[in-house]
């Protein structure tokens, strides 16, 4: 069963970016999604906002 929630480590691993960044990214993705700070992101919140197809990440 794959996780549905995403954290910034995963980001990181995704973009190829620093954590710090990653979580900049998180952040800025729960503000717009009006997530309060107890709220996880989804995978597909997280691929909607940067652009990814969700078949592109399972890879």
């Amino acid at each position: 069963m794959r996780r549905i929630c995403i954290y910034p480590k995963d980001i990181a691993r995704i973009t190829g970016k620093s954590y710090r960044q990653s979580l900049r990214i998180y952040n800025t993705i729960k503000k717009i999604r009006g997530k309060q700070s107890h709220q996880l992101l989804s995978t597909e919140e997280v691929c909607e906002y940067l652009g990814l197809d969700k078949e592109q990440k399972k890879r």
